[in-house]
């Protein structure tokens, strides 16, 4: 036999040895998340749910889930295990203050004073006309628009369905 034709099958083998290697690593990595838990961390099991973790035994974890709602699950139901922040944006809905994290690209708005920041926000406070009124309400200038653009309409030749001149 030649080289040629063993090719095929080392790389076969070759493929399902590095599937199967993370394929573990990520049973490893996943099994480490379930180990690290600790009582009052938040989870979020395989099903979607999330709530506290209350207790954890070898195989079990009991969750609150509400107040008065223990649950027990198996270790490998619980699908991550939520950082504290995530997990009071997710349940609570208590959002982390981003604007705290974030470094401006300029450095005007750290030296703007009280005033601009006031007369910034008047100008976004003020209305923007996006053109759309009330039929009452449309102006001579208006109708004179839309007359205009009523007669080029007019000039144009119509067209119909599916019928064409081009044969």
């Amino acid at each position: 036999m030649s080289l040629v034709t063993l090719l095929p099958f080392i790389v076969l083998i070759g493929a399902m040895f590095l599937m199967t290697r993370s394929a573990k690593k990520k049973q490893q990595q996943a099994a480490d998340m379930r180990n690290q838990m600790q009582p009052g961390s938040g989870v979020r099991t395989i099903g979607g749910m999330y709530a506290t973790v209350k207790e954890v035994n070898d195989d079990t974890v009991l969750l609150d889930a509400g107040p008065g709602v223990d649950l027990l699950f198996a270790k490998n139901a619980i699908g991550a295990v939520l950082s504290d922040d995530e997990y009071n944006r997710i349940v609570h809905g208590v959002e982390h203050d981003l604007k705290a994290d974030v470094v401006p690209d300029d450095a005007s708005s750290l030296t703007e004073s009280d005033e601009s920041a006031g007369s910034a926000a008047a100008s976004d406070a003020t209305s923007v006309d996006l053109g759309k009124k009330d039929a009452g309400e449309e102006s001579s200038e208006d109708a004179v628009e839309a007359k205009d653009a009523g007669e080029a309409k007019a000039e144009e030749p119509k067209k119909t369905d599916g019928d064409s001149d081009t044969k």
